[in-house]
């Protein structure tokens, strides 16, 4: 009886083993197999966004800024049924965003 014990236990441990071996081979594989496609593939650039209370207030500003602009050009479309009227407000918001940045911003530099 305990000869058979010991032979049965001998061939889970053989079979363990086996299973093992198979599964590193396995693991082993996928690691050379994601190291080669890592490799073919570019990483994305990442951009870091500055993360300070003067880079916040900024990007705050141009949100607003933004904002206005559209409501501008949306008031224009709305209100006036000509697009050159239309295409004139355009430009001139082009031209006149600036110019109103710098002045209620104070961003001379």
């Amino acid at each position: 009886m305990s000869k058979e014990r010991a032979r049965r236990r001998a061939a889970r441990e053989a079979e363990r083993e086996r299973a093992a071996r198979l599964n590193a081979e396995r693991m082993a594989r996928r690691s050379r197999r994601k190291a080669l496609v890592r490799g073919l593939v570019p990483r994305p650039v990442r951009f870091a966004r500055q993360g300070g209370l003067l880079a916040r207030r900024q990007r705050a500003q141009n949100g607003v800024v933004a904002l206005l602009f559209l409501v501008v050009q949306l008031l224009a479309w709305l209100l006036w049924s000509s697009w050159q009227v239309s295409l004139a407000v355009f430009v001139l918001s082009l031209l006149f965003v600036p110019v109103i940045v710098t002045l209620a911003f104070d961003r001379r530099t």
